[in-house]
């Protein structure tokens, strides 16, 4: 995930401090503190739920067996709140009538980032800005960064006003990738994603896969804005290949907005501001060709579950593992419950000795 690039973005990008806050109250606006402590967990970065929205259906099934067969349980929150630091920027002027819009922004370094050159596009939108320490590329995506976002949420929930339709998660390089990956399994709580750097495809291949159907749906309306420097060819293509599979699945709410002087590196502040004007633009998906494409994908994954139900009837048990397999690999959350009804009936005949992954 160019780790070195981003380090050696990051020297130029952030003007760190040692002082340690811990606010007991909100901030003042045009505020920006260091070393934040947050208190409130939130039922989002539950283990349980995290798994749930991020893995596929068998995947996660298989896991919770494991773990009961072994005699153990999953932690509730991965996250011990009293171990972390965060930076949180309030914007300058007065609050927006509806509510500051926030964005959770996750890094590829492991400090926690400062707006710096970022606070006057922050102001103009009106958005907080908040940071999690120790959530850079080398910590557990799962573990670590996307329930790190997600508390961060949260918490900066508890002492504004915000305006659920302008919260969104961003994020540089490897933080781009994990920001895409959470606002596809939490686009509920995050109504936009803006991709700096780094993007990738919905695919096996790329650890990404399908949130259940229902949340599925509103990722389909949720605002995905790439933008990356112009001589950043590396990850230009990634985003061609990430935007490609987004309307593969049905996914039409996508901006460009480019910065061509730059590399891999940060936004600056004009074009922090371009993307957040896109980040903040109504949604123009066509209805009935979002309609249209996904009662296509369900005839494809209906023809696959039928497929693999002939299998299980004819006896060939291995044919349709197979199947069951892939179908929930690529499919994911879209293919339940009948990927579920599927692999119990091939379960209770007692097939290849069980489920297998």
């Amino acid at each position: 995930m160019q780790r070195k690039n981003a380090g050696a973005a990051l020297s130029l990008f952030l003007s760190m401090s040692s002082c340690a806050h811990r606010p007991p109250a909100p901030l003042s606006p045009g505020t920006l503190l260091r070393d934040v402590t947050f208190t409130e967990y939130s039922p989002l970065s539950r283990s349980a739920e995290i798994a749930r929205r991020m893995m596929t259906l068998l995947a996660s099934r298989h896991v919770r067996r494991l773990i009961s067969v072994k005699g153990q349980t999953l932690r509730e929150q991965p996250i011990d709140l009293a171990q972390e630091k965060f930076t949180v920027y309030v914007p300058a002027g007065a609050p927006p009538k509806n509510g500051y819009g926030l964005l959770v922004f996750v890094a590829p370094w492991p400090e926690a980032t400062e707006p710096g050159r970022w606070r006057p596009p922050l102001d103009r939108h009106g958005l907080i800005f908040v940071a999690a320490a120790n959530s850079g590329n080398g910590a557990s995506v799962y573990d670590r960064r996307l329930p790190l976002a997600l508390l961060a949420y949260d918490n900066i929930r508890a002492r504004y006003p915000l305006d659920p339709k302008r919260v969104y998660v961003g994020g540089m390089s490897g933080g781009s990738r994990v920001a895409e990956r959470t606002a596809l399994g939490y686009p509920d709580v995050f109504r936009g994603a803006l991709l700096n750097a780094g993007s990738d495809p919905i695919s096996d291949a790329s650890g990404i896969h399908l949130p259940p159907a229902d949340l599925f749906e509103k990722f389909q309306q949720t605002r995905l804005v790439y933008a990356t420097g112009g001589h950043d060819d590396l990850n230009l293509r990634d985003d061609e290949a990430s935007r490609s599979s987004m309307r593969n699945w049905c996914v039409f709410n996508l901006a460009v907005k480019g910065a061509p002087t730059l590399g891999h590196e940060p936004l600056d502040a004009i074009s922090m501001d371009r993307a957040l004007d896109a980040l903040e633009q109504p949604s123009e998906v066509d209805a009935a060709k979002l309609l249209q494409c996904n009662a296509n994908l369900q005839r494809e994954l209906s023809a696959k579950l039928a497929d693999a139900e002939a299998a299980i009837a004819r006896g060939d048990h291995q044919s349709a593992r197979a199947q069951i397999n892939a179908i929930d690999l690529h499919y994911g959350g879209l293919a339940a419950p009948a990927i579920l009804e599927l692999e119990a009936r091939l379960d209770a005949q007692g097939a290849d000795g069980g489920p297998q992954r």
